[in-house]
């Protein structure tokens, strides 16, 4: 069977790179913008970094804000009514994964009314027309929607997050600017980032890895190393590594797949509205070391890329630990809680484990679990 690889039209990456905005839509003819982002980042200006460059242009726009940090149902249903009553016909994306998974869930059924029902999205859905056109201008260094298939949305009523995976969804253009993130505050960066390190990992040792993601993702684990803890310190260095590893993690593992330690964090969002990164931070460790034998040599190549010294001198068991235990240093570096005991609830557990089974992330995993398993994983980080 042939591998695939799908990526952006077309990305920008440096500092200042938002400044092609204006030159990419009027290249493409395009006459009024969706701007999808979330309240906090127009109250604070960031979105008003792309709205100037735009306005300098004489672009129009409409603004839609109805979005959440887990967007649900209802911001995709609002945003699609939204969206045939403004007029435009494209959408540019200005924050982190919930503004652009918001964006590609309206950019979807816009083209796909047959998809109306978002829940009928889940899953690997049979769409047949290409989103609307997307320009996505991350704001966060972490998610790397901006580059991938995917989009998550949250069912309220269910208490439960579904994952999308389409390849009609992905930005035609990404706009990866470190300036666009240096208004992250602290929290939010080591949060963010450690989500770019476990789309890394993960995608690396899940089923579908090949040489090709291979190579994405143990450059983004090496650049996530280097950065993330001067990202966090708010360094211009810190800010442009993580802004190119995140997106290179999303180019290997957009095309691979992921496995439970993002199924595991998934309902943790859903249930307790727990950051998606500070949950899979958490998670990573433990699942890493129950996965271990099913990964060959890989978490030698995981740790030399985090910088562990002398790893080709231990033998399969120490390598093993000192790349578990390097995530386990940058995680607690940058702030990360070592456990969920502040967060799951016990009664909850097996509820957790079975959405977390039933999750599109599971099947990657490289090693074959069970509800059984996941239960005893969840336990063991209380």
């Amino acid at each position: 069977m042939a591998n695939r690889i799908v990526l952006n039209e077309i990305s920008y990456h440096g500092k200042g790179a938002i400044c092609h905005i204006s030159e990419e839509v009027t290249k493409r003819g395009f006459q009024k913008a969706f701007l999808c982002s979330d309240p906090d980042l127009i109250k604070f200006g960031v979105t008003g970094k792309v709205v100037k460059v735009l306005e300098d242009a004489g672009l129009i726009y409409t603004m839609y804000s109805d979005i959440k940090a887990n967007p649900t149902i209802e911001n995709v249903q609002n945003g699609v009514e939204a969206y045939k009553a403004s007029g435009a016909d494209y959408i540019i994306a200005v924050g982190g994964g919930s503004a652009m998974d918001t964006a590609k869930a309206i950019g979807i059924i816009i083209n796909n009314p047959e998809f109306s029902d978002v829940r009928s999205l889940e899953g690997v859905a049979p769409t047949k027309n290409p989103c609307v056109p997307i320009i996505a201008v991350p704001t966060t260094a972490g998610t790397a929607a901006e580059v991938t298939i995917n989009y998550v949305i949250t069912d309220v009523e269910k208490n439960r997050k579904f994952v999308c995976v389409d390849t009609h969804d992905i930005p035609a253009i990404a706009v990866v600017d470190a300036d666009m993130m240096s208004s992250m505050p602290a929290g939010l960066t080591a949060a963010t980032g450690m989500d770019a390190l476990t789309h890394a990992i993960e995608g690396y040792i899940t089923q579908g890895a090949w040489e090709m993601s291979d190579m994405f993702h143990i450059k983004a684990i090496e650049l996530i190393s280097e950065s993330l803890r001067g990202a966090v310190a708010n360094t211009d260095e810190g800010r442009e590594g993580m802004a190119l590893g995140q997106y290179i993690a999303g180019m290997g593992f957009s095309n691979v797949g992921l496995g439970i330690v993002h199924s595991m964090a998934h309902p943790l969002g859903a249930l307790y509205d727990t950051p998606h990164g500070v949950a899979n931070a958490i998670i990573l460790p433990t699942v890493m070391a129950y996965n271990a034998e099913a990964t060959g040599e890989k978490y030698r190549d995981i740790a030399r890329a985090m910088g562990v010294e002398n790893v080709d001198a231990m033998d399969q068991a120490t390598y093993r630990q000192a790349a578990i235990d390097a995530v386990k240093k940058l995680s607690e570096d940058v702030g990360i809680p070592a456990t969920l005991t502040d967060i799951v609830k016990e009664a909850d557990i097996t509820f957790l484990a079975e959405s977390a089974y039933a999750d599109a992330c599971r099947p990657g995993n490289p090693k074959d679990t069970s509800v059984e398993d996941i239960i005893a994983l969840y336990k063991a980080m209380l």
